[in-house]
């Protein structure tokens, strides 16, 4: 048999034209593939190790040692690092200790012939694949340039030189009709390697596509001179890229623009008629974002910092274009920029003022447990919440003309009695609440508290609202409602999938 295995060894190498250690490695898979079962248990892991020069081989089988404080999740092929020093006393967590098996004759019969060569013709296949996956990465391209060969599902698999590509249809230009035999550029998004089909998965709707389209078209970008900060996407209709640079002799839009619009223009041809709109970018969020929502005319930004928001007022005749055709406009400019972007009139950010300073005023009245007369005063000098009462300077207090030192330490001891009183309820609240509640994603203490003060103390409490009821009884936004929603949701499909 040892003879047999290296002449099996050689003529594969041959006639598949790798070399022999890959051979040998896949034999190797097979054998203890064979080995394996020999085992009544399911879980053991076997390693064959094959002599490069006689064809001999032995087994052994194998445990994976682990900390002692992981305990044991697959007891066939693990062990504990307490039990694993009984035998070798310096072994470490991750290596192995193995026990070699007695001589086996597993490597005979048609059956294991027929297994051994299609381990190997595969294991050689992959090898191939990996190697040309290999030899197309060292090249480093990031926009590669192929034919349609087929197309699978929807996605068209992309022939790039020796290798094939997928484009998701997700990736593709929505109004674009690709078909076999079509040219296509793309970006390369992601290599997904536990893929069976094409690993190199292109899009031509990411926003990065987009950049390196003008960095082929611009060339200050590639030199340096000029970066492209960020970019955001409608694929195929409507596009902005945020450019800067620190040379003043260059003029970042009309160097991106080029001459009579060649190098914007040769960039909307490739994305099928995507119209860009280049905005200089600023460290300055509110300018940037002004910037961004061009070409409106804004009136006034209120920066909400903790929110990570902007209230931009703009007057009635650019309302329609600030917001754009379905919110286009706003949409872009708020992923552009990273700040979420609310869109109003003069009118409706007076009435929200008034109606955050109505909420202030209650709050201090209720709390501070003062006239409307001294909570009136607090907002006008800039003061919204009892933290800022509470811990703010005295001398800035101080400063306020109808207040004397008398009133400002009554007013600091009321806001912290206020403020420990709060602390003190939420503790209380958060005993009600299920554990499993604070392992939620998106869930945090303050707001597990908030919604046991609403008598929401369970995961199917949580699960049985609606988004806007959370919405509205929580302040958060409506994605962090929705994935809090679907993780409170989560148990109840678990339990139906094991009670199948």
């Amino acid at each position: 048999m040892s003879r047999e295995i290296l002449l099996l060894v050689d003529a594969l190498a041959r006639e598949k034209n790798v070399p022999r250690e890959i051979v040998f490695g896949a034999l190797e898979s097979a054998l203890a593939a064979a080995t394996k079962k020999l085992f009544h248990e399911e879980d053991v892991e076997i390693r064959v190790a094959v002599d490069r020069e006689t064809g001999d081989y032995d087994a052994f089988r194998r445990w994976l040692v682990v900390p002692d404080e992981a305990g044991l999740q697959e007891p066939g092929h693990q062990i504990i690092l307490s039990e694993a020093r009984e035998q070798i006393p310096d072994i470490e967590v991750d290596e192995y200790i193995e026990e070699q098996l007695p001589k086996q004759e597993v490597a005979t019969g048609r059956r294991f012939a027929q297994d051994t060569k299609q381990v190997i013709l595969q294991k050689i296949r992959d090898a191939e694949r990996e190697q040309l996956l290999q030899e197309f990465l060292a090249r480093g391209d990031q926009i590669v340039s192929g034919t349609i060969k087929r197309m699978d599902k929807g996605d068209a698999i992309v022939e790039i030189g020796k290798i094939e590509a997928r484009l998701p249809r997700s990736e593709m230009i929505p109004k674009e009709n690709l078909r076999i035999g079509d040219r296509v550029r793309a970006y390369v998004a992601k290599i997904d390697r536990q893929a069976r089909g094409p690993q190199v998965i292109l899009s031509r709707t990411s926003p990065d596509f987009l950049k390196k389209l003008f960095e082929f078209e611009v060339p200050e970008i590639e030199q340096g001179l000029l970066v492209i900060k960020s970019a955001a996407r409608d694929p195929g209709v409507r596009a902005k890229i945020a450019v800067w640079t620190n040379d003043r002799r260059i003029d970042p839009i009309g160097t991106c623009v080029g001459m009579r619009g060649s190098r914007v223009q040769a960039v909307t041809n490739e994305l099928a008629g995507e119209r860009v709109d280049i905005v200089l970018w600023s460290d300055d969020p509110a300018q940037f974002v002004i910037g961004a929502l061009a070409p409106a005319n804004v009136s006034s930004i209120v920066v909400d910092e903790d929110k990570h928001a902007m209230d931009v007022v703009v007057d009635e005749d650019n309302l329609a274009i600030a917001i754009g055709r379905s919110g286009q406009n706003v949409r872009l400019a708020s992923e552009l920029t990273g700040w979420q972007i609310n869109i109003m009139t003069a009118e409706e950010s007076q009435q929200k003022q008034q109606g955050e300073q109505e909420a202030i005023r209650a709050l201090f009245m209720e709390k501070l447990d003062v006239d409307e007369e001294i909570a009136n005063i607090l907002i006008a000098e800039g003061f919204s919440t009892l933290d800022e009462i509470a811990y703010v300077p005295v001398n800035e207090l101080l400063e306020i003309e109808a207040f004397d030192e008398e009133t400002v330490e009554e007013l600091r001891t009321r806001a912290r009695n206020a403020l420990l009183t709060e602390a003190i309820a939420r503790e209380e609240n958060l005993e009600k609440v299920e554990p499993a509640m604070l392992e939620l994603e998106g869930m945090d203490k303050e707001l597990a508290a908030k919604l046991a003060g609403n008598n929401i103390n369970t995961r199917d409490d949580l699960g049985e609202l609606a988004v806007d009821e959370l919405v509205e009884m929580t302040g958060i936004d409506e994605e962090r409602a929705k994935t809090l929603i679907m993780a409170a949701r989560a148990h109840w499909f678990a339990e139906e999938t094991s009670s199948k």
